[in-house]
């Protein structure tokens, strides 16, 4: 099995840039390791380099799983975790935007839920 590259600093460049301008500031983002299974007809787990950051109380992943390969998802809890629909993304900046814009609506949703 081969290595997954750690991010790039143009790849933590593409998340934070991103988070500036949908935020307004950068959150902090964290660099972690997220064990994965990338082959789905296989049981073995496979460690990812993951950038994480938190929120509003909403904690955000992004985790490579190669070379121009990102998985992404946000959860609140652990019985309330959410994707964007997509597996997996080529592209990063699609991946963090897509991402955000999905959490944005579901947001949205809820906040019109409870009025």
């Amino acid at each position: 099995m081969s290595v997954i590259p750690d991010f790039t600093d143009s790849e933590l460049w593409i998340i934070k840039s991103t988070l500036q301008e949908r935020y307004g500031e950068t959150p902090e983002v964290q660099l972690a390791e997220t064990e994965l299974r990338l082959d789905p007809s296989r049981t073995e787990l496979a460690p990812c380099p993951t950038a994480y950051w938190e929120v509003n109380k909403c904690h955000f992943i992004i985790c490579k799983t190669g070379d121009n390969r990102f998985r992404c998802q946000f959860f609140y809890r652990i019985h309330q975790m959410y994707g964007t629909g997509t597996e997996t993304y080529d592209d990063l900046t699609e991946c963090v935007v897509t991402l955000l814009q999905v959490q944005a609506d579901y947001e949205a949703k809820q906040e019109a839920g409870n009025s």
